[in-house]
Formats: C-alpha cells, sequence, structure tokens
C-alpha cells in the first residue's frame, strides 16, 4: 500500500522495503542495520532534479515511492531527450558513485518522489570498514548494470550491423549523421 508523500515512513516501512527489494534481499539484518542508519530519505515534487548531467556523482539512490526520468540533452542540438522512466524500487545513480565520474544524465521527479539516498562518502567508510553488506550490494549493483550494457551492446551491434534493409537504411543514415557530427566539432575517431 502506497504512502502519502507528506506522512513519515516508518522503519518498519524501511525495513519491509529493503528485505522485499532484489537488490538489498542478499542482506542479513545486521547488513541491513548498518545501511539504514546511512540512508537518507528525500522527497521532492514533479519536475525537481535529483541531480543534473555533469554534476558530481556524490550518491546513489533507490525508489521508494514514485517515479523519475531519466533524460539527457542531444548533441548537437541541446534538446532534452528521455532515456527512460523508473519507478519503485529502481537503482539509479551508482554508475556515478562507484567510477566517480560526472552524471551521464538528469534524473528528475516524475511523480511526488520519496527516494533513499546513500551518500558515496558514507557508503565508501562501510567499505573501508570492511563491511560485507556494502560489498554485497557493490555486486548487486554490478548484477543490475549487467543487462543495461547488455542491451547497449545489442543496440550498438544492431547500429553496425544490420538484419534486414530497412536496418541498413537507419544505420547508414545514423553512420553518416555520426560522421557530420565529428566533422563538425572535430571529434577524433
Amino acid at each position: 500500500m502506497a504512502q502519502r508523500i507528506d506522512q513519515p515512513i516508518s522503519l518498519d516501512a524501511v525495513i519491509g522495503f529493503l528485505v522485499s527489494s532484489p537488490l538489498f534481499g542478499d542482506l542479513d539484518p545486521e547488513e541491513r542495520a548498518e545501511v539504514v542508519r546511512i540512508l537518507e530519505i528525500q522527497r521532492l515534487q514533479p519536475g525537481e532534479e535529483v541531480f543534473h548531467e555533469g554534476d558530481g556523482g556524490d550518491a546513489w539512490y533507490v525508489i521508494f515511492e514514485g517515479q523519475v526520468d531519466v533524460v539527457t540533452a542531444s548533441v548537437p542540438s541541446g534538446a532534452e531527450r528521455r532515456l527512460t522512466q523508473l519507478g519503485v524500487g529502481a537503482v539509479f545513480g551508482e554508475m556515478a558513485m562507484l567510477d566517480h565520474a560526472p552524471r551521464s544524465a538528469t534524473v528528475r521527479a516524475a511523480s511526488p518522489l520519496t527516494i533513499f539516498r546513500f551518500r558515496r562518502s558514507r557508503f565508501e567508510e562501510l567499505l573501508e570498514q570492511g563491511s560485507l553488506g556494502a560489498y554485497k550490494l557493490v555486486l548487486a549493483m554490478a548484477r543490475e548494470m549487467s543487462p543495461r550494457l547488455r542491451r547497449l551492446t545489442r543496440q550498438v551491434a544492431d547500429l553496425i550491423e544490420p538484419t534486414t534493409p530497412a536496418e541498413a537504411t537507419d544505420a547508414a543514415a545514423a553512420r553518416a549523421d555520426v560522421l557530420n557530427l565529428m566533422e563538425r566539432y572535430r571529434v577524433s575517431q
């Protein structure tokens, strides 16, 4: 049963969510307690940004309630393009947290939103302390990212090696666009 966004979230609700989540499912009660101690609850209204493309990756997030849009500015127009929408239980922001690179997209609330925020500095403290729970979460994040990378690899492969005449025409046009952008912005191959 969904809670109203303006209502406090009980510790039982947080723990129940973590227990039912695939990301946190392998944690034992002590490991979950470590995670709960560093968890911050953040609430946003539709249109508010969680973070902006290019920002430093200072945290990762799990959606407790609501949905977010993941968008990026397209090159060269700068117009925004929605990549995906994520809902309850989804993890995001973990790439920048793991590799310390700038955010690769903007994430904003698509509905009233409640998220669990995990600061990188506090999460890294758990890792430095040898927390098995923190290491289990890193493994779970890798398992979350793996299917995304496989899909992306398949999409790139389809662009490079089209299997139908229509895909070949689309791929040729896409390659021409990429080459034109590379020439215009002097991007080396």
